[in-house]
């Protein structure tokens, strides 16, 4: 008597691709991890791991007192600069960590007069206050602060310590806004805007404020300046000089 029995579908490969499939659901997983962690860089609660990490804490506002030359104010941060191909390459290492850009910042960086240092340069930054240099009323334009600050042996910084700096600056404490002290840069529209690094609170961000010469600016304001070249040269002669 002939009877109809069901033979078992051999699938020899079913093994290899639930394997393949394993490997491919852990591959994503790790990649969306990663994501998680770069993206993390720049977010509020990062931003405070990162200040707890290193044990740097700290409050926006510190002691001002009147800065009398350049030599006298000590470097504030060390940063590296002409460490990418273009300023295309720049903004998506921006967007990479999660550091937002605000709309006049953007446009500062997309305009032809914002260029990218071609080689790997250490830039040694220094932060002064309009107050420290001097000055007494509630505001002050901004061309005289850059004026004074020449005379006080200090120089403008290039464009590209904005965004640079905000990519080696994680710890930032919150309520702190820098201003870069640099040449301003025209928008689109022919607006003079200059760069801000800054968190306000809901994470790391880059932004542009008003860059023309009239533009008033609070006393308490922070810049970033570096020393005149021919200073740095001299303090760099005299501390080789100090005894061991």
């Amino acid at each position: 008597m002939l009877t109809n029995q069901a033979h078992p579908v051999r699938r020899p490969n079913a093994g290899r691709g639930n394997h393949c499939l394993i490997v491919v659901l852990l591959c994503a997983a790790s990649l969306f991890q990663s994501t998680l962690r770069a993206w993390g860089q720049c977010s509020a609660r990062d931003v405070l791991q990162n200040q707890l990490k290193l044990g740097k804490v700290r409050p926006a506002g510190l002691p001002q007192k009147l800065i009398r030359s350049a030599r006298d104010v000590p470097t504030w941060k060390t940063i590296a600069v002409g460490t990418f191909a273009n300023s295309m390459a720049l903004r998506n290492a921006l967007d990479a960590v999660g550091c937002s850009i605000g709309g006049l910042a953007a446009e500062v960086l997309a305009r032809p007069a914002f260029t990218i240092t071609s080689s790997r340069t250490m830039v040694e930054l220094v932060m002064v206050s309009a107050v420290e240099l001097g000055f007494d009323t509630d505001r002050v334009p901004l061309a005289v602060i850059y004026t004074r600050a020449r005379q006080l042996g200090f120089e403008l910084v290039a464009a590209e310590v904005g965004p640079q700096l905000r990519l080696q600056y994680f710890d930032q404490p919150m309520g702190e806004f820098l201003i870069v002290g640099m040449k301003p840069i025209k928008t689109w529209s022919g607006e003079q805007a200059i760069l801000n690094v800054a968190n306000g609170g809901a994470g790391l961000i880059l932004i542009g404020q008003d860059g023309r010469d009239d533009a008033e600016i609070p006393v308490t304001s922070r810049f970033l300046f570096m020393r005149s070249p021919e200073l740095s040269d001299a303090i760099d002669t005299a501390t080789a000089l100090l005894p061991p």
